[in-house]
């Protein structure tokens, strides 16, 4: 009887213990049975598009649960920062010199792509600074366990997720790589342009030409590849991002500052309640009004342009766009700064040269 009941004991302890690691976010690969209904359907409809059935099971079983994933999609800072504060992340000093040399390692490149989709190099740098400090960090977590996380156990975005997944595991067959070998952000974005799968397979390009779209380990295919974002989402070559504006202390009511869409309110309808611009643009043009909370507390007003609602199809954020923007500008001040002192060098050199 004691030996039943001390069986019986451990069974519980068992239970409990298992119970916690599960609660706890730790890794537990059963919650990605390749036999279960919703991961068996998941199989079901990529094996459709050609995929062996038998190595989406194997990849599948391989998926880990991941609760880090879960908690980092509630936190992340584009929801939780005001403008100043978000600014500093991305325009220190060090990203901006990395910037220029990355622009210069790669400036055939970037020039083939602002010839063939309209977008400079310094916005498409920008982008990689934002998104990976230029290949630097690229995520660490294992992208097939944040999507098949996210895609069974997210409270409301499952479905988005579960196509991600699908997109995912059809992109490693294609690309002939092991799926857990490949690592992102918690929400599943990979390589240097931080690309969910679906943008991957529909934006990615072979930018060098060597037969692949590699985004993961590939600077060139990254940089060619986000020109092609771009351009796919109506980016318009040579025009402004955003104009300067002035307004006044406090953000007047009745306009919907900051949003992420496109260009919903026109110049003079800004100038009715006191935002105005010194640029010269018609009063029929409609903008995104922006209202940027400096650290001091005051209000910098700006008016972002169609280029502006494009850099937030890459990322739904007025806060991401803006610091991208910004970045850019200081990237291209940056290299005229760097291009002078080259130059005032060179013919120093020159005039020294007997």
């Amino acid at each position: 009887m004691k030996g039943l009941q001390l069986r019986r004991s451990k069974a519980l302890l068992i239970a409990s213990v298992m119970g916690c690691l599960i609660a706890s976010g730790q890794t537990m690969a059963a919650d990605f049975d390749p036999h279960s209904g919703e991961v068996k359907a998941l199989v079901d409809e990529v094996s459709a598009s050609g995929v062996s059935r038998e190595w989406l099971n194997d990849a599948m079983d391989r998926a880990e649960f991941s609760k880090e994933v879960l908690d980092a999609m509630t936190s992340a800072a584009e929801y939780n920062l005001v403008w100043h504060s978000y600014r500093d992340i991305f325009l220190g000093e060090e990203r901006i010199r990395e910037g220029v040399e990355f622009i210069a390692a790669h400036q055939d490149a970037f020039e083939r792509a602002e010839q063939a989709y309209g977008v400079p190099p310094e916005v498409i740098a920008a982008i990689l600074g934002v998104e990976t400090r230029f290949g630097q960090i690229k995520g660490n977590h294992r992208v097939l366990d944040s999507l098949s996380t996210l895609a069974f156990h997210h409270p409301r975005r499952g479905k988005f997720f579960r196509g991600e997944l699908a997109t995912f595991l059809e992109i490693s067959w294609n690309q002939q790589v092991e799926p857990d070998e490949l690592v992102g952000s918690y929400a599943g974005a990979m390589g240097y342009p931080q690309f969910i799968p679906t943008s991957y397979m529909a934006y990615a390009v072979d930018f060098n030409d060597d037969g692949k779209r590699n985004l993961w380990t590939d600077p060139v295919d990254a940089i060619g590849s986000i020109g092609n974002y771009f351009a796919e989402h109506r980016w318009q070559a040579g025009v402004p991002i955003y104009f300067d504006a002035q307004g006044p202390a406090n953000p007047p009511s009745g306009i919907n500052f900051n949003q992420a869409k496109a260009p919903y309110i026109s110049v003079s309808q800004l100038a009715q309640k006191g935002i105005t611009t010194e640029a010269d643009v018609a009063g029929d043009v409609k903008v995104v009004p922006l209202a940027l909370e400096l650290e001091d507390g005051s209000t910098q007003y700006r008016m972002g342009l169609f280029n502006f609602y494009v850099i937030t199809r890459y990322n739904h954020s007025y806060l991401y766009a803006m610091a991208v923007t910004e970045l850019a500008e200081a990237i291209a001040a940056a290299q005229l700064e760097f291009e002078a002192e080259s130059g005032f060098i060179n013919d120093v050199q020159r005039e020294a040269s007997p």
